[in-house]
């Protein structure tokens, strides 16, 4: 008989369907770090999103058989103890190929055409009061024959090559960071940087990532340019960006992730003079969340559980 708890159940709004074989479900809305090993105990396997499980949790845990991740990242697990343990780590791999390459492109197209600008001036009354038909007091760019510099892959990446390219944009695959050789179809890190009108985050947060983009490499971008973050708060140094958005250094940012989540009172990432900027875009974490592909999570979830159940582990992290 398997034990499954799934700590934090209200972090996807879908229909999970229970396992093909005989178990006992325990779930909880959501988790604090405290209370993760009372609630894990007995557990064979664990159901996890956001709330950490580190290497003192899984030491205290001896019936924990498989961690399974209701999400892509997972950098809340501690996977060294998980492998000396023997405990299979799995994740959701692929729900979100459509809806966050649909959130970047709406953060380049909102911030390309300065849609928030436009209705600030629109709520001040300014076209309410014009002499002629339209008003020209924000620039208005084209995504059509820009160049987007694309920093990670995989299917969220690849998304967004597929639409940039419907919208005529050029893309460019940045090689890793440091790297003394330039892979084919990749150009080095740093022409990206100098290249690009907008560059767009696709890599998991690790130690080689973190900070990957700081004051240099903002810096080092177009003054025009545009940066959208869809992946994790941690790869952009978030005082230097700040700098970089109220001293001009860049464009503009779009980001759906911030270093703590949700961020507490006085984080800088939503002070509101931040937030006030016409040319930066915050939004809660969400690129992931359309309806379909939160279903298509919850079933990959299942189907992951099932197949460790059966001896055939899938979307093995560890």
């Amino acid at each position: 008989m398997q034990r499954i708890v799934y700590l934090e159940r209200d972090s996807v709004i879908a229909e999970v369907r229970r396992p093909a074989f005989a178990h006992e479900w325990t779930e909880y809305a959501s988790t604090t770090p405290a209370q993760v090993i009372e609630r894990l105990t007995g557990a064979t396997i664990a159901i996890v999103n956001k709330v950490p499980l580190p290497a003192a949790a899984v030491d205290a845990l001896p019936d924990l058989k498989m961690v399974a991740v209701a999400a892509t990242g997972t950098n809340i697990v501690d996977l060294d103890a998980c492998r000396a343990r023997g405990i299979v780590v799995s994740n959701i791999r692929g729900y979100a190929e459509h809806t966050v390459p649909e959130h970047v492109l709406a953060l380049l197209l909102a911030l390309s055409r300065n849609l928030v600008a436009w209705r600030e001036t629109l709520l001040a009354g300014r076209w309410q009061q014009s002499d002629q038909f339209c008003l020209f007091d924000h620039p208005i760019r084209d995504l059509h024959g820009a160049t987007l510099g694309l920093i990670g892959s995989g299917s969220l990446g690849n998304g967004v090559v597929r639409l940039a390219e419907a919208f005529g944009m050029r893309v460019l695959r940045a090689e890793r960071k440091g790297a003394t050789a330039v892979r084919p179809g990749y150009t080095a890190f740093a022409e990206v940087l100098r290249e690009a009108d907008a560059i767009s985050l696709h890599c998991p947060l690790t130690d080689e990532t973190r900070g990957l983009i700081g004051e240099a490499e903002l810096r080092a971008m177009r003054r025009s340019a545009l940066l959208i973050n869809t992946a994790r708060g941690g790869i952009v140094d978030e005082a230097a960006l700040i700098q970089a958005l109220k001293e001009g250094w860049i464009g503009g940012a779009g980001f759906d992730v911030i270093t703590a989540e949700p961020p507490p009172a006085g984080h800088p990432m939503v002070a509101p003079d931040l937030l006030a900027l016409p040319n930066f875009l915050l939004t809660p974490h969400v690129a992931w969340a359309s309806r379909p592909a939160m279903q298509t999570l919850a079933d990959q979830l299942i189907d992951n559980i099932e197949a460790f159940v059966a001896g055939a582990p899938r979307n093995r992290v560890a």
